[in-house]
């Protein structure tokens, strides 16, 4: 690998803009903000708009559409029949 041409590995605090959840993770993104942790360190905070705290995928508030019928429905609004 070259000297010189890759950005710097850290440790970088990412916090849900929805529900305040924090977690630390090593990254190579810049941020101005800071914030200072439980154990003491300040660390680079990056605001993310979801995260597994919020995503309905990992909360088990996901949505699913009911798929039932909805090709019938379509079919019969549009005059197709099944052959």
């Amino acid at each position: 690998m070259k000297k010189g041409i890759h950005p710097e590995y850290h440790q970088v605090v990412f916090q849900d803009s929805s529900t305040g959840f924090k977690f630390m993770a090593g990254s190579t993104v810049n941020s101005d903000e800071t914030i200072k942790m439980d154990d003491g360190n300040t660390y680079p905070l990056v605001r993310v708009e979801i995260s597994s705290d919020s995503h309905p995928f990992y909360t088990g508030r996901e949505k699913f559409t009911q798929a039932d019928g909805a090709v019938d429905r379509f079919n019969k609004k549009y005059g197709f029949t099944n052959k």
